[in-house]
């Protein structure tokens, strides 16, 4: 921003203000119909601001289906999830950045080429494999395929960091008679932190929004997951839009948090080996 015209600034904020703007316009409606009473939903003139605010809607949220428990499956799944990816990843990202075996770039390469696959166009194969091994509505079941498909991004991340790290301090490690597993847990891991967090609050974000996998391998409500649960939330004669924003809402907590208290890292950690030198 140093040395431009105030001309150039302005425009630059306006920019910023409108990308915001746009941006938090969803999450704003989504907040104010959830504080609206039914009455005031179905009116016309539509009302932006709620007249009378009411927390009627986060009551029925928790008393028309268990929101807690979907909550509760959401927070186990997605938990065990990024961490068992984080630890795979580390080890596949530490043999790309470290090891030198044939068709290393290649590879690594592929891995991104499998991120791009559309998750529907194998969720059949997926259920029926679930099934097979009799994984259906359990939290296994919705834990190996969400670190399977989150895997390839999370070893890119790492493996960026990795290499960024200054060899020195490996070679200095191996001599003092560390293990490669050793040098990996002490030394690499802990200079690799901010790709660690990076990767992590990806998978989480990616694992705690997940639908489709959810609704295909869950049938019970003890495994359920938020994103599931909140579909379930009906009318008998209209949706019950006041209901499912409290829903939205609240389920948006966790991750809003995590981002706010993350975005540094993230940006970090996304910019991680662009630049060489």
């Amino acid at each position: 921003m140093a040395g431009q015209s105030p001309f150039r600034k302005i425009v630059h904020w306006l920019l910023v203000g409108l990308v915001v703007v746009w941006s938090f316009t969803p999450y704003l409606w989504t907040l104010f119909t959830s504080l609206k009473s039914e009455r005031e939903l179905y009116q016309f003139p539509v009302t932006y601001w709620p007249h009378a605010t009411t927390l009627v809607n986060y009551v029925a949220v928790f008393t028309q289906n268990p929101f807690g428990r979907f909550l509760l499956n959401s927070a186990v799944v997605t938990v065990a999830s990024t961490v068992l990816c984080l630890f795979i990843a580390s080890l596949a990202a530490y043999a790309f950045a470290r090891l030198k075996f044939r068709g290393r770039e290649l590879l690594l390469v592929g891995l991104l080429v499998v991120a791009m696959i559309p998750l529907i166009t194998v969720i059949v194969p997926l259920y029926i494999l679930v099934r097979n091994l009799g994984l259906l509505n359990t939290y296994w079941g919705l834990i190996a395929p969400y670190i399977a498909y989150s895997l390839p991004v999370a070893i890119f991340i790492l493996t960026a960091f990795f290499r960024e790290i200054p060899h020195e301090l490996e070679e200095a490690a191996l001599i003092d008679g560390c293990t490669r597993l050793n040098t990996l847990w002490r030394i690499i891991a802990p200079l690799a932190a901010p790709g660690l967090i990076t990767a992590g609050i990806i998978v989480f974000v990616y694992t705690w929004n997940e639908f489709l996998v959810a609704l295909t391998l869950t049938s019970t409500n003890d495994v359920r997951t938020i994103t599931v649960g909140i579909a379930l939330y009906r009318g008998e004669f209209a949706f019950p839009w006041g209901v499912i924003s409290a829903a939205v809402t609240l389920a948006t907590i966790p991750i809003t948090a995590l981002i706010l208290l993350g975005q540094r890292l993230v940006i970090r950690g996304l910019t991680a080996g662009a630049v060489k030198g």
